[in-house]
């Protein structure tokens, strides 16, 4: 038997099986863990922190988006705010649908939209894929968040969330701040931005691959549960359809 299948095997037994305890023993448990649960959250106000305090790069390319308003630059796409989220989907020049996992956080996405613009906050999202083929797509999803293309322009690639067929045949593309194996000629992520009174946008953040988890609510409630996430380590989201697949 492999070791994973052992380690999910023994997990299923502990679930099936769990120790039982009287209240008072139960609750000095959950205060070990509560302790726990303060040093992450401590931390992870700190990291925040550090995140708020990186330096920032001054955007120089203009390019040009194509979105349900026409045609827009970066500047266009804050809206009147100062602050622009923009989250890299997954969707590539004549693919059939968008990533299930990309449509995973995307899912998300509304709701918070009801609030982040009470913050000085604009969420956008861009593809590749030209518009034509990013409305449909929103629509069968039933998504009410801007969505944007940046086909014809390089920002996917200068924000390494797409990679050339030169790049693809070399194997190996820059993605997460460092050199990895090619799985797709596309990949999700995050990029910040700021505008200035005079007009000018700064770069501040970008984030990929399991920084992206910060963006699905419906993991967190999934860590709640005894069961947690119940995916394979090897293979997470494996598990997730679109959400009108399920």
């Amino acid at each position: 038997m492999k070791l994973q299948e052992m380690e999910q095997e023994t997990e299923a037994t502990q679930l099936k099986h769990p120790r039982i305890v009287s209240e008072t023993e139960w609750v000095v448990a959950r205060k070990d863990l509560l302790t726990r649960e303060k040093e992450v959250t401590r931390l992870r106000d700190e990291v925040s922190r550090h995140r708020r305090e990186l330096p920032w790069v001054k955007i120089k390319k203009k390019y040009i988006f194509e979105g349900p308003d026409g045609k827009e630059i970066l500047a266009d796409l804050f809206d009147g705010r100062s602050q622009l989220i923009v989250y890299h989907f997954m969707l590539g020049p004549g693919w059939e649908e968008g990533c299930k996992s990309c449509s995973y956080l995307a899912d998300h996405f509304d709701g918070a939209n009801w609030h982040l613009p009470h913050r000085d906050v604009t969420l956008v999202v861009i593809s590749r894929a030209p518009f034509s083929e990013i409305e449909p797509f929103k629509k069968r999803m039933g998504w009410r968040f801007k969505w944007v293309s940046s086909s014809g322009n390089d920002f996917n690639f200068d924000y390494h969330v797409s990679f050339t067929k030169e790049e693809e045949a070399k194997g190996r593309v820059y993605y997460n701040y460092g050199m990895e194996e090619f799985i797709s000629e596309e990949l999700p992520g995050l990029s910040v931005f700021y505008k200035n009174e005079d007009g000018e946008v700064f770069h501040t953040y970008s984030t990929y691959a399991r920084g992206l988890d910060i963006l699905v609510g419906a993991y967190n409630f999934l860590d709640l549960v005894p069961k947690g996430r119940d995916e394979d380590p090897e293979a997470t989201m494996s598990w997730v359809r679109h959400h009108d697949r399920y």
